[in-house]
């Protein structure tokens, strides 16, 4: 069970801080938490935190002069000012627990994110069902090459330099703004990027009209002076554009109603280069160094946010062409012995799993194999037949399922991973059940050859498969230079 978002306020959270020094941060290897953390020990906090695994993450802010603990203990936070917690957190944990039963005050992870980001101009948030941290990564190496030194917040490491943030200035902040549990309401964006809008954490949004509500709420947290950068292409957010009382503009693909959209697209070895037009004038040509069409609308995302807060349109395209991409989104990790590529990809969504794989169809020579973890079991059991439908119709030649990563839940549902891949291979593709990771692994190296492409794919621990393989080709390469 998730624990509640408070909703302080920046206002509130300020008052509630003055002349505080001692945070702690429950949850603080997280990928978000961490970042927070950083930013607030640079604010002359003094930081201190609980994870409950040691990672890259959490040694890197140790040897920022962070204090990490890896077991709970209430004795931890006996001295702290205020305790910022992730709603992942169990409601047990004995940090939050003492913090709350002696009146230690508690700030949601959203909650402290929407009062930190008041103290930058410029705010940049990127909201959507799907394409969220690619597109933030976009703004950064924009941003970055643009010369205006932002502070940048994603939810994945870009590859370019390994950290899921980059610490800069007070002009530009961009962040990845979830819409899980409404967290991206707390925020407080001056533009509010709107990707796209799919049916997506039905344990929370119950329908269209709840997950649409949502959205136009964020548009409309930038104010009247604001600005909303929203999908032409997409019906959901066609359908929020006249909620907006913030100034709005749209962007599509190929689309002569948007404000900014592509143009000239053109797909070379899979890999997509565009013109970008605003009212028929070309401000500039991007060749992606990332695969798969469906990445042009994020660039355009991009593009046109930037180019509305005052970025010259030739080092936007300039910054487009830099990027590089962020981890698991079709990031190469390794080969198998035979010689095929193993990506990592974070999709869990049909319609995220069916562009991911096509765009994996297009730089594809061999077999198309697939290895996923379906997330949660309420997702899997409402999205069902549109995740069999999607890797039925990917053009994949092999799926491989792993048990369903639970997350927060119970199997209440009647879903499995056995029955999804019955459901797949009924619908023409061959798709079976892993009963273990190695399992899977064991699968992707049979018979693989030098044109065959591996995708480890979902939002769980499958991560574990394309380890398993990145060691297994690492002992081959140290038995072949030995022999």
């Amino acid at each position: 069970m998730s624990l509640p978002n408070t909703h302080i306020g920046p206002e509130g959270i300020g008052n509630l801080l003055r002349g505080k020094k001692k945070l702690f941060f429950a949850g603080i290897g997280g990928v978000s938490m961490n970042s927070l953390a950083s930013v607030s020990r640079l604010r002359g906090y003094e930081v201190s935190g609980y994870d409950r695994t040691p990672s890259e993450i959490t040694a890197r802010l140790e040897r920022s002069g962070i204090t990490v603990y890896y077991e709970a203990d209430a004795d931890h936070v006996k001295d702290a000012d205020a305790l910022v917690y992730t709603v992942a957190m169990p409601e047990t944990n004995p940090e939050y627990a003492w913090a709350k039963e002696h009146g230690i005050p508690l700030i949601s992870r959203a909650d402290y994110l929407g009062w930190l980001m008041t103290g930058y101009g410029v705010r940049i948030g990127v909201s959507g069902t799907h394409g969220k941290s690619t597109t933030t990564g976009m703004l950064c190496r924009i941003l970055t090459t643009a010369g205006v030194d932002p502070t940048v917040l994603n939810g994945a490491p870009l590859l370019q330099t390994g950290a899921v943030d980059r610490i800069g200035g007070h002009d530009y902040f961009a962040f990845e703004a979830c819409e899980y549990m409404d967290s991206f309401l707390d925020f407080q964006p001056t533009t509010a990027i709107v990707l796209n809008i799919d049916l997506d954490h039905v344990d929370y949004f119950h329908s269209m009209d709840q997950l649409r509500g949502s959205f136009a709420k964020f548009a409309n947290l930038t104010g009247a002076g604001g600005l909303a950068v929203l999908n032409a292409d997409d019906e959901n957010c066609r359908t929020v554009r006249p909620m907006c009382v913030c100034r709005t503009v749209t962007f599509g693909r190929n689309n002569p109603a948007a404000d900014y959209t592509s143009a000239n697209e053109q797909t070379a070895g899979g890999y997509p280069s565009f013109d970008v037009a605003r009212g028929g004038e070309i401000l500039g040509h991007v060749t992606l160094k990332i695969p798969g069409a469906h990445n042009i609308a994020n660039a355009v995302a991009a593009f046109a946010a930037c180019a509305e807060n005052g970025i010259d349109p030739a080092k936007i395209a300039e910054g487009l062409c830099e990027y590089k991409g962020i981890g698991r989104r079709m990031e190469r990790v390794t080969a198998t012995a035979g010689g095929a590529a193993v990506y990592t990809d974070y999709a869990h969504h049909p319609t995220e799993i069916a562009v991911t794989l096509k765009g994996a169809r297009a730089i594809c020579r061999g077999r198309l194999r697939v290895v996923f973890q379906p997330h949660t079991f309420s997702r899997t059991a409402e999205l069902f037949d549109g995740f069999a439908d999607a890797f039925a119709g990917s053009g994949a030649d092999e799926v491989v399922l792993c048990d369903i990563y639970p997350a927060r839940e119970t199997n209440s549902y009647g879903v499995s991973s056995e029955g999804l891949a019955e459901a797949i291979a009924e619908r023409g593709t061959r798709a079976f059940r892993a009963e273990s990771f190695e399992a899977a692994a064991d699968c992707m190296t049979r018979d693989a050859g030098p044109d065959d492409l591996v995708i480890v794919m979902g939002a769980g621990d499958v991560i574990r498969v394309a380890e398993i393989l990145k060691e297994r080709e690492e002992e081959n390469s140290e038995f072949r230079i030995q022999n």
